[in-house]
Order: structure tokens, then C-alpha cells, then sequence
């Protein structure tokens, strides 16, 4: 793991390249304390930082194979890398270092563009190719790292974070408007949009070359499902058992590292599943590291008390108190580089930087099996809310979505009424690609009440959710509900934000790498193979993981309630008697007037009414903490 900056075109020579070139790589030096290297030449620089986790002693970036043709700068880890070297040394290639760098340039010099469906990882990587002028961009299927690009004065520029794109002159952090309103309605933007205007971001499984000049853009993987009725009958036997060897195998191969693997432990199935697989494979015994929170709402320690004691595990803990988000948030949204609509990256940031302290820089964790195997409550809502729209007038039906959300006591006093009009189940059509998510679109829109007549005129007649329905693969109309809902989660919201703000940027602030067993992409393609009712089983979530977790876990932990990781949005910050010092500079009249996003007067009673008493509304909470972050990112960035 580690991260790189670079540029490709006329301009990339002389002094002031060389400058820039360290400039771009001191600006993301957290991504690799462990070293760093540029490479200067004709057409193109390269600069790279280094995590050193496979071949400490000699996987030093830039890489150039021996020829001088290629070189190399990377992002990340190829897994299955021992594999793909024995099978490039049985075709004659010669290695000069153990480190899966080079494996993955000698796989490009091999195949070429065609290497990329050989590899098993998660990566985002540089080639130039000295001889034919040509530069290729590569991500991930999945989208665990990133990768930024710009054209500005005939040259192309690129980094695994935007701060290095920052230091080009002439690259300035102006705000997208419309990227901050699909934030304000889809949490994230829309990729390659990002929020800074004139940025954009390779979208995942993309790659991107310039040649002769021209910027080329494909992709080279894609998420697929079969069409609705497809879905061959599977003996559930053989399925769990297939299950549980790619996840083991996945697991692994997701251990390989010249330094210790440790794991992140939230309680749930997930992550405990993981660290079960994990344990038996650390020859040293494996460190668990974990958030707790004050408050019973958010707080799991319990449970994760009971699979550590379970596995036998070592495990850390950092406490996520009073004032602990607040203190933090500033560089959450600076290591971000966007704004965000809840508080949940900042313990994220802390755990990264406990991990970090106790002389551990790799973790396992539990992400991605909620979006591939239908853990999250919108799956579930979306089926409820199908089975009332069959009968809209019910009374009774509506009363199934108070079984959905037992962590959210405020829906156990609303009357069916209330219900179906909130969930949508009479005014939303069932044809409507986006009908899984439109409950949260709305709800979250419902933000934009705070935006100023400025923004409100830039965005006049933009809609961010109509913009993600024309991103649809025509293939989508076929699929079964299910998996469109999956889709939508697995191809937007995964990468663009549980990844990137809540993954990649909080780890990688501290020099951590996280890796993603639910990830990998054998397991994805089997996944979405499966028939629906094996994954979401009436309304029970993840069925067949759960079956495959029975004789690994404790019961107690395969059979609890969903409790989806949330962390205090508003009250963080108000509330408890004590601002954080820089409140007043980000939401005070001045500053939000200035900024010119939102409407001080509005965002006055909205800051009041949270001073006045804990607000438990989405609505309030996420316009809270989106402006708030809003603000913070235009004090980092915009200047």
C-alpha cells in the first residue's frame, strides 16, 4: 500500500518539473512514511510513497524492468502475486526482487493491457511506457483504491489523493456544485465527478492511457447479474460449502504480507466472520482492533467482548467519548477531501490511528458483504415496501417496517399512515430503476432546505438521482429487484463512500492498509450468481452467510439484530455545554455567508435548535454535519 502522483505530456521536463514532481509527493507522504522515489523523464515524471508491507528490502518504487521500457508506480497489493510469478518464471521471465511490483510490471510487459483480468487485488497503478510514449491508469474492479486525474495545460496529471493534484499551479480547490448536491442526495458523488470542479476520479475496474496525445478511457471489468429467472437452482449444501473455501481462500491470500495482518472487529457477523477465518492463519496470534462508544445506541463492545474471548484473539479498543469526534473531524474531512453527510468516519480515523500506534499498519475487515450477500435494512425495506404497494390501502402491511429498524425507536410510535406515506409504498412505482433507494433519496434531499439562492440558482433544474438513473447499464431492466438494489449500492455507494470516506482516506491518514476478504472478486461473481432467497430469505439478511458462520461463530453473534455502524451525528459537536473551537469559524453567519452555500439565517436556527436539545431526526442531523463538513472542506481546500 502506498501512493503515487505523476504527470504525462509536454511540459514534464526541466527543473521545475523535478520540484513539482516532489511537491505532488510530499503532499500524500502519509500514504507511505516507509520511503519515497521519483523518476524524471522525457514525457513523463512519476513520484511514489511507500508503505513497505511485501519486499521491504527491495520493493522500492519507481520500478524499471530491466529493458528501461516499463516503469511502474503502485498502489496497493496484488494477492495472487506468488501465483502469477511462478507461472511468469515458467515462461522464462528472471526476477530481480520478491516484491509484487515487480510481478505485476513483468505481468504487464507479458500481456499488456491484458494482465489486468489476471490479477487478483486491490490496486491503482501507473505504466509509462518509455519507448511508445504511452501512460496507462488502472483501478480496481471494486474500487478500494483511488486514483485522480486532470488536464490542465496540455499535460495530464494524476495521484492517488487530490492534495497532490493541489500543487500543480494553476489547479485550484473550487467546489462542484454538483457534486456537492449529489452528496446532498446520494451521499457521494457520481464518479469521475468529485468535489473538486475540474478533478475527476477513475471510476472502478476503468483504465485509462494516453497515446499520441489522446486520453482513452475504458473499462475492464464490470458488476453483472443474470437476467430475473435465470438464477440456477443450487443445492444449499454445495453452495455453503463453495462459500466458505473462496471466503477462506480469499482470506488467505488477504493475509500474505511480510508484516503482521492484524483484523478490525465491529461485533457483527461480518467482521467476527473474518477474524474466525483469520485467527487460525497468524502464526503469532491475531490483534483485533475495535471502536466503543459511550452511549448504548451505537456502543457493541459486548459482542465484540464475545468473539474476541471466542477466537481468543489480542484486542484493542479506543473509546469514542464526548468531544472525541469533534477534535478529530477537521482531519477527517481534510484526509475525506470531501464533505460528508454523518459523523461515521471520524471513529474510523481514531481506530486507524490506534492501529497505527500499536506497531500494526495492515488490517483485515468485514466491508463489502452487507452490499454482495443483502445485509443492509434497504433490501429489506424495499421488499416490504413492494409487498405493500400490492395492496396499498392495508393497514397492516405498513406495520412490518417497525420490525425493520428496532435500533430506531421513533418509528415504533408513527401510525401506518405515517408509515406507508414516509416509506413511499403508495407514491413510488415499483418499474422505477431507482425504487429500492428512493425513500433514502428523498430524506436526504430534504437537506437542501439550508441551501443558499445562489447554490439553489446554479443547480436549477439538476437532478442528481435522475443523473444516477442515466448511469444504469442497459442490462439493468433484466435484473431482479434484488440485485438491482445491490447494484446500486455496490457500484455507487460502496466506492464512493464507505471505501473512500469511511475506508481507504481514514486508514491511509495514518499509514494503515485495509483489505477486504468480501472483496475479492471470485467471491463477488459467485455472490451475484446466486439466487435472490439465498441471500435476503423472506426478511432474514445474508441467509447463507449465516449458515456458513454457524460453526465458526457463537451463536449469539450469528443470530442478533442488524446494527448498522452509526456514530452521534449533531451531538458531537453541541449540546454538552462545550463548542469545538473552530465552530464559530465554519458556521457562524460570517463564514457560511461568505462561503455562499447556505443560507446563514437558516443554518442560525438549525445550529440553535441542536445547542437546544439532542435532535434524533436523519434530516436535521445530516444537514448538521453536511454543512458543518461543507464548511471545513472550503477552509482546507479553497483558498
Amino acid at each position: 500500500m502506498c501512493g503515487f502522483a505523476g504527470f504525462v505530456g509536454d511540459g514534464s521536463e526541466g527543473r521545475a518539473a523535478e520540484t513539482l514532481l516532489s511537491a505532488m509527493g510530499a503532499a500524500i507522504s502519509h500514504r507511505g512514511p516507509d520511503g519515497d522515489g521519483q523518476l524524471l523523464t522525457p514525457g513523463a515524471g512519476l513520484a511514489h510513497v511507500r508503505l513497505s508491507i511485501v519486499g521491504l528490502a527491495d520493493g522500492q518504487q519507481p520500478m524499471t524492468e530491466p529493458s528501461g521500457r516499463f516503469t511502474i508506480v503502485f498502489n496497493g497489493e496484488i494477492f495472487n502475486y506468488v501465483e502469477l510469478r511462478r507461472d511468469l518464471e515458467a515462461r522464462g521471465v528472471v526476477f530481480r526482487t520478491g516484491s509484487d511490483t515487480e510481478v505485476l510490471l513483468q505481468l504487464y510487459g507479458t500481456f499488456g493491457d491484458d494482465c489486468l483480468s489476471r490479477l487478483n487485488g486491490d490496486f491503482a497503478f501507473a505504466i509509462w511506457d518509455a519507448r511508445d510514449r504511452r501512460l496507462l491508469l488502472a483501478r480496481d474492479r471494486m474500487g478500494v483504491r483511488p486514483l485522480f486525474y486532470s488536464e490542465h495545460g496540455g499535460t495530464l496529471y494524476f495521484a492517488s489523493e487530490v492534495k497532490a493534484l493541489l500543487q500543480v499551479p494553476g489547479i485550484e480547490a473550487e467546489i462542484d456544485p454538483y457534486a456537492l448536491d449529489q452528496i446532498f442526495t446520494l451521499w457521494a458523488p457520481i464518479a469521475p465527478r468529485t468535489a473538486f470542479k475540474g478533478i475527476s476520479e477513475l471510476e472502478p475496474g476503468q483504465m485509462l492511457t494516453v497515446e499520441n496525445g489522446q486520453v482513452t478511457l475504458r473499462s475492464w471489468w464490470s458488476l453483472d447479474y443474470p437476467d430475473a429467472g435465470d438464477h440456477s437452482v443450487r443445492n444449499a449444501a454445495e453452495v455453503e460449502e463453495e462459500l466458505l473455501a473462496l471466503l477462506t481462500d480469499a482470506t488467505r491470500l488477504r493475509m500474505r504480507a511480510d508484516v503482521p495482518v492484524g483484523a478490525y472487529l465491529s461485533g457483527g457477523l461480518d467482521s467476527s466472520l473474518i477474524t474466525a477465518l483469520a485467527a487460525p492463519m497468524a502464526p503469532n496470534g491475531l490483534n483485533t482492533f475495535s471502536v466503543t462508544f459511550d452511549d448504548a445506541e451505537h456502543d457493541e463492545s459486548s459482542f465484540q467482548q464475545i468473539v474476541a474471548e471466542a477466537l481468543r484473539t489480542r484486542h484493542h479498543a479506543v473509546a469514542c467519548g464526548p468531544g472525541d469526534i469533534a477534535a478529530d473531524f477537521p482531519d477527517v474531512i481534510r484526509a475525506a477531501e470531501r464533505p460528508v453527510l454523518r459523523t461515521a468516519p471520524a471513529p474510523l480515523y481514531a481506530l486507524a490511528r490506534l492501529v497505527r500506534r500499536s506497531g500494526m499498519k495492515v488490517v483485515l475487515t468485514g466491508e463489502g458483504a452487507d452490499e454482495i450477500f443483502a445485509g443492509y435494512d434497504i433490501f429489506r425495506e424495499a421488499r416490504v415496501r413492494r409487498f405493500c404497494a400490492r395492496q396499498p390501502g392495508s393497514r397492516m402491511r405498513p406495520n412490518l417496517f417497525r420490525k425493520l429498524y428496532p435500533y430506531l425507536p421513533g418509528l415504533k410510535q408513527q401510525s401506518p399512515e405515517y408509515l406507508a406515506a414516509f416509506f413511499g409504498t403508495g407514491s413510488d412505482h415499483a418499474d422505477d430503476p431507482l425504487f429500492s433507494h428512493r425513500p433514502r433519496f428523498r430524506s436526504t434531499a430534504a437537506t437542501k432546505i439550508f441551501y443558499s439562492d445562489h447554490l439553489r440558482a446554479e443547480l436549477a433544474g439538476y437532478d442528481a438521482a435522475d443523473e444516477l438513473a442515466s448511469r444504469l447499464p442497459d442490462e439493468f431492466s433484466r435484473w431482479h429487484p434484488l440485485n438491482q438494489a445491490q447494484y446500486l449500492e455496490t457500484r455507487f455507494l460502496l466506492p464512493g463512500y464507505i471505501l473512500s470516506s469511511q475506508g481507504d482516506r481514514m486508514a491511509m491518514a495514518h499509514g494503515v492498509e485495509g483489505r477486504f476478504p468480501f472483496l475479492d472478486h471470485r467471491l463477488v461473481e459467485f455472490a451475484n450468481r446466486l439466487p435472490p432467497e439465498m441471500k435476503l430469505r423472506g426478511l432474514e439478511e445474508k441467509h447463507v452467510l449465516r449458515q456458513v458462520a454457524r460453526n465458526l461463530l457463537p451463536a449469539t453473534i450469528i443470530d442478533r439484530p442488524k446494527q448498522p455502524y452509526r456514530a452521534p451525528d449533531s451531538r458531537s459537536f453541541v449540546g454538552s455545554g462545550t463548542d469545538p473551537d473552530y465552530l464559530a469559524d465554519t458556521m457562524g453567519t460570517a463564514a457560511v455567508t461568505k462561503a455562499g452555500l447556505f443560507n446563514p439565517v437558516a443554518v442560525s436556527r438549525l445550529l440553535a435548535k441542536c445547542r437546544a436539545q439532542p435532535v434524533s431526526g436523519f434530516r436535521d442531523n445530516a444537514a448538521f454535519v453536511g454543512i458543518l463538513s461543507t464548511q471545513l472542506w472550503m477552509q482546507a481546500f479553497a483558498r
